[in-house]
């Protein structure tokens, strides 16, 4: 649970004083009700001069033969160089219990030296499965969110424009061969494993359906008996526990975002016991040598002389600040605060104060 965010030097903070509760189905994935990835390798074309170099790309070439000679024309021999087409890989999810005859989101990215894809046309592009089976055929005009402009002497881009995506532009042909009501036992699986939540899990199913059915088996697994909840399938199971609200636990965490600065602090961190104290000390050291040259007609020769700028910037130094044993994220906030720093400096000093045992939470730094 996210309770204080630190950006740019500006500070956020809350607390609740009633822990947040929240359905199942946002914190565990069932057992069998789940996607899968699709993949295939295609061409787009109609791209205006933006495509492969077929001499640096020439899988593109033989991929394009092989369509035209799927289509019945016969290229063997032939030396063609356009640059209106572009080999890309296509992705796609094919989502639990799709039927065939239903779309899907598809995306598409170019893997040669084409230099964009706006404008173009993906062929139809079979997606296999893990398991080398086609389960979806995919076609349509690519929606590019990048632009490219090129001049003679100066080219500018904004986004990604050698990968797009087609709205439901992937037809599922195939279905995958699982049956949801021959389970026997239906499996929870949390996304974040915590013993304490699975166990508030086990006894909120059992509460529900006033018996025991759910089984913890580890921190991230909670087994339920399907026979025994007396439901008339494993559908309506899952329509009955998935809206039970809990009350998830997570560990103690901190997470510092050096580039942009951010400090997300969670609700269960606490502080020992420290004193801290914090200063900067900045050396600056400038050279600005200067050529002096001979007198005209002169026999000399031109040197340089040295010429160097030294100085110290101390800052006001922050006297020693005591942070007692927080007990609440609002003293964290206050006594953290209190010693005046910005959230770059924040980030050194909660790495400072964690490496001194007095910050007890799992400290992420990316």
């Amino acid at each position: 649970m996210i309770l204080l965010l630190v950006v740019a030097g500006m500070s956020l903070s809350a607390t609740t004083p009633v822990a947040a509760q929240t359905r199942l189905k946002d914190i565990v994935e069932f057992g069998g009700v789940r996607g899968n990835d699709l993949v295939g390798y295609g061409l787009v074309v109609g791209l205006n001069g933006t495509g492969d170099g077929m001499r640096n790309s020439p899988f593109t070439e033989e991929i394009m033969v092989t369509i035209l000679e799927r289509l019945g024309v016969n290229v063997t021999g032939e030396q063609f160089r356009p640059r209106n087409v572009a080999a890309v890989i296509v992705t796609a999810t094919l989502p639990p219990f799709a039927r065939a005859g239903s779309r899907v989101d598809v995306s598409v990215s170019a893997i040669g030296d084409a230099s964009s894809l706006l404008g173009g046309t993906l062929v139809m592009t079979p997606l296999n499965g893990a398991d080398g089976n086609i389960y979806a055929v995919a076609q349509g005009s690519v929606l590019s969110g990048g632009i490219s402009i090129t001049g003679q002497a100066a080219a500018e881009t904004r986004g990604v424009p050698t990968s797009g995506v087609i709205p439901f532009g992937g037809r599922i042909e195939r279905e995958v061969d699982f049956t949801l009501s021959s389970l026997r036992s239906l499996r929870l699986s949390l996304r974040n494993a915590d013993f304490s939540t699975a166990e508030t899990i086990e006894r909120a199913i059992n509460a529900q359906f006033q018996g025991s059915i759910a089984t913890m088996l580890d921190s991230g697994t909670v087994e339920i008996d399907v026979a025994r909840a007396n439901v008339a399938s494993t559908a309506h199971l899952i329509s009955r526990i998935e809206n039970i609200l809990v009350v998830p636990q997570t560990r103690a965490r901190v997470v510092m975002d050096q580039r942009s600065g951010t400090i997300v602090i969670g609700s269960d961190v606490r502080i020992s016991h420290v004193a801290v104290s914090q200063g900067a000390l900045t050396l600056r050291v400038e050279e600005t040598p200067i050529v002096v040259q001979p007198n005209p007609f002169a026999e000399g020769e031109a040197i340089v002389v040295p010429r160097t700028r030294v100085g110290i910037d101390d800052q006001e130094e922050i006297a020693l600040v005591e942070l007692n044993t927080a007990t609440t994220l609002t003293e964290i906030v206050e006594g953290l605060s209190a010693l005046g720093v910005g959230p770059r400096e924040l980030i050194d000093l909660l790495s400072t104060i964690h490496a001194a045992g007095a910050l007890h939470a799992d400290l992420i730094i990316r």
